[in-house]
């Protein structure tokens, strides 16, 4: 059995799956990971079901997941995806869920990870980074992190500043409208 390497071959852009059933949140995300050039968003997904098929079709390399979306939760997704394939791409659980429980219910499904979606700014890149090094990472304290001290420069604008920005697109307006610039 040939096993295959989570860590991305040099020269290749590291592909994410980004899953959460609110546009917005995604359209957050993309704007943190914009600090990455090597990384690019190879899919989005709305539920867990969709997470599946896409993770089989797209093979990323790491996996970003709501826990609470229609159809199928992302624990659940996250559960089908490790015990389907060994070779799953690690799986980051991003949640506003914050409990002592949590810790536990991620690693049972599989999943290497989690980031409360109210650190994102702070935590996503370097637990990302940490899980594509074969790592885990279980929040900024987290008793699993494993991975050598990263430089926090230049990490992405805060999630929620992010959100705000990003809020009028998903009404509709496009930003041309919500800012000028001057030369």
């Amino acid at each position: 059995m040939v096993k295959i390497s989570t860590v991305p071959q040099a020269g290749n852009p590291v592909k994410i799956l980004v899953v959460d059933d609110h546009e917005v949140v995604r359209q957050g995300i993309r704007t943190i990971l914009s600090a990455r050039p090597e990384w690019e968003i190879c899919g989005e997904a709305v539920n867990g079901q969709e997470a599946i098929k896409l993770a089989e079709a797209l093979r990323p390399d790491a996996i970003i997941m709501d826990i609470t979306m229609p159809i199928m939760s992302g624990l659940e997704a996250a559960r089908q995806i490790t015990r389907n394939n060994n070779n799953s791409a690690p799986i980051l659980i991003f949640t506003m869920h914050e409990s002592r429980t949590l810790a536990d219910s991620v690693r049972e499904t599989g999943a290497r990870g989690f980031v409360f979606k109210s650190r994102a700014a702070q935590d996503l890149i370097n637990a990302l980074d940490v899980l594509l090094q074969n790592g885990t990472y279980f929040g900024p304290n987290g008793g699993e992190k494993n991975s050598p001290a990263k430089d926090n420069t230049n990490r992405g604008i805060s999630f929620l500043r992010a959100l705000d920005f990003l809020k009028p697109l998903a009404f509709g307006s496009n930003l041309s409208q919500n800012f000028s610039t001057t030369a």
